[in-house]
């Protein structure tokens, strides 16, 4: 899709005929959809949301309080978009890219109405190295050289895609600003370290593959039971004190994507306060680097204006398609859609929009699945590979899981995690609800998992699977009788369901060990699980009593298996001694 250009009346104006909230009316103004105006005195940024008649109708990205009729609004002629170019890492961003840390600098805590500042600094210089020489043909997309923006990260400068191309006149390396020109083309073009792209605008690909590579997070219960596909799409919902924010945290810190961008959108400001202050001192696994060198944090607290919160998300998900488009696999964190559909809600209303279910705008499910469609593993214009993997969380007023949020975005999304305060009650951590949570990447992961993991892999999580499901039906009869009375066959079935919740799902992100699981370590802590369920058969079938079989000593010691960073050989020794006292066993019996 082509950008647009700025508009031919460039800086028309108008002037205040109506104000309600955050949403305004302008009249004799020339302006196209989704242009950025700047409304009344102060100049405050305001987006072209709807045109009727010789009324331009504005959504305010900041407050309106004290404007009046009359007061003049400008059309810049251009569409809100987002600076990208090298700087954006470790970057706090609000919902319109301010930089929160410059805005700090210019006025303290409370940001005034009115302020501005551009994305990228202007005055820090790059070293950018050319890939490209003079008389080389580039096309949209193409790298022409890059820069080294962290330790971990090289950006690549790229041809903006709505650029034509052509044959290189010159191209020069060195220390640049992201303003400078260091590529001309034969036509005039010129070619900075920064460009500008639309926030509402897909960028373009040249092709959509297939989700078939799992995001690999070190989570047990996500990789094991419900993973994630690069380029996938997953909802968490996150009732207050279930664990929502360190599962986040997790999956930034220890998932196999290169860049992370996590969106704060109309969270409460305290919440915002703790990822402000935690992830900057995050250390990257990977590189032993701070994990803030490769992300890029957008803060919209639940007390900025509306309007920039319904922005935030394009804002995170531009930044990106950005990245992909480098070759880079990126994760982004979207909490919450909640905050953002009820900022939707609130715009809709002051356009006096037929309202949906529960007030919602009609379009609630058309706007979670564009933004959700932009997720994707995809061949880039200049033919890498890169993916952006969109997780958001949703917010449910009382853990409500069948309000309009919730459930629009479960037709939307492939990966389900319920995260259950009943089990944050009774601290079982990660408290995602295997019963509740599904993923519907299992079938074209499955044959990844056979290739690069093990052919045992998925029997075994269908088995593990299988006994949870069972466990719960299994749970009504105890409730009603009591464990006692269940047959012996499922007093075994129990207590292999008990390590597996114990075992396997719980993991403590606080351990130092326990905090990432190695896909090879997640099979053989389920092998060792199958073997005890398997013995436990046998053993049954030969007669020993149920008791008998439940006082095994060995398994008591497979929970320390989670601690130790080399498990094998003490892995080994719980097996031996597992199956030692069930030979014991049936020894006894003859």
């Amino acid at each position: 899709m082509e950008v647009k250009a700025a508009s031919k009346t460039g800086t028309s104006t108008g002037v205040l005929k109506r104000i309600s909230g955050p949403v305004v009316t302008a009249v004799g103004l020339d302006a196209h959809m989704f242009d950025v105006v700047k409304v009344g005195n102060e100049e405050l940024m305001g987006e072209v949301i709807k045109i009727s008649g010789e009324n331009v109708i504005i959504q305010v990205y900041e407050a309106t309080d004290g404007i009046r009729p009359g007061e003049p609004v400008v059309n810049t002629g251009m569409p809100l978009a987002v600076e990208l170019g090298p700087g954006l890492l470790k970057s706090i961003y609000d919902g319109i890219q301010r930089p929160l840390e410059v805005l700090l600098e210019k006025m303290g805590s409370f940001i005034e109405r009115g302020v501005t500042a551009p994305g990228l600094d202007r005055t820090t210089k790059w070293d950018f190295v050319p890939v490209v020489k003079a008389g080389d043909h580039v096309v949209p997309g193409m790298v022409v050289g890059t820069v080294q923006e962290t330790t971990s990260i090289l950006h690549k400068i790229m041809v903006p895609p709505n650029m034509k191309g052509g044959v290189v006149k010159s191209i020069k390396g060195g220390s640049f600003t992201v303003e400078e020109t260091v590529c001309v083309l034969e036509d005039g073009s010129e070619i900075q370290l920064m460009q500008k792209w639309p926030v509402r605008v897909p960028r373009p690909v040249t092709e959509k593959m297939n989700p078939d590579i799992p995001l690999v997070t070190g989570q047990r219960i996500l990789d094991g039971l419900f993973p994630i596909a690069k380029g996938g799409t997953a909802a968490i919902p996150g009732p207050f004190g279930s664990g929502k924010t360190v599962t986040q945290q997790q999956l930034a810190k220890w998932s196999d994507a290169q860049i992370v961008v996590y969106i704060g959108c109309g969270e409460r400001g305290n919440e915002m306060t703790e990822v402000l202050t935690e992830f900057p001192e995050l250390e990257d696994p990977k590189s032993g680097r701070p994990l803030m060198e490769r992300t890029i944090l957008i803060a919209n607290t639940s007390n900025m204006p509306v309007a920039a919160r319904e922005a935030s998300v394009y804002t995170g998900i531009t930044l990106a398609e950005y990245f992909r488009d480098q070759g880079y696999d990126v994760s982004l964190m979207a909490d919450s859609t909640s905050r953002w559909a009820e900022a939707m809600r609130e715009i809709s209303s002051r356009l006096e929009e037929m309202p949906g279910e529960e007030g919602y705008p009609a379009y609630l499910a058309a706007r979670l699945s564009e933004f959700y469609e932009r997720a994707g593993r995809v061949t880039t214009l200049n033919n890498l590979e890169g993916s952006v993997t969109v997780i958001g969380a949703v917010s449910p007023p009382g853990g409500d899981f069948s309000e309009p949020v919730t459930q629009n975005t479960l037709r939307i999304v492939k990966v389900f995690w319920a995260l259950d305060a009943k089990l944050s009650q009774r601290r079982h951590f990660p408290a995602i609800n295997w019963l509740n949570s599904y993923s519907l990447y299992l079938d074209v992961l499955n044959t990844w998992y056979d290739k690069n993991i093990s052919p045992e892999w998925n029997p075994l999580r269908s088995w593990a699977m299988n006994v949870l499901q069972k466990e719960s039906e299994l749970q009504e009869i105890v409730q009603l009788v009591g464990s006692d009375a269940l047959p012996e066959e499922e007093q075994i079935t129990i207590e292999v369901a008990r390590m597996l919740r114990e075992i396997f799902l719980q993991q403590n992100a606080f351990d130092a060990v326990d905090t990432y699981c190695s896909l090879e370590k997640q099979l053989d802590i389920l092998k060792a699980i199958r073997a005890y369920a398997d013995l436990s058969s046998a053993a049954h079938a030969a007669g020993v009593m149920p008791s008998q079989i439940l006082a095994i000593k060995a398994k008591n010691d497979l929970p320390q298996i989670k601690f130790v960073q080399d498990y094998k050989p003490e892995l080994e020794r719980i097996l031996k001694a597992m199956k030692d006292e069930f030979s014991g066993l049936k020894a006894g019996m003859a």
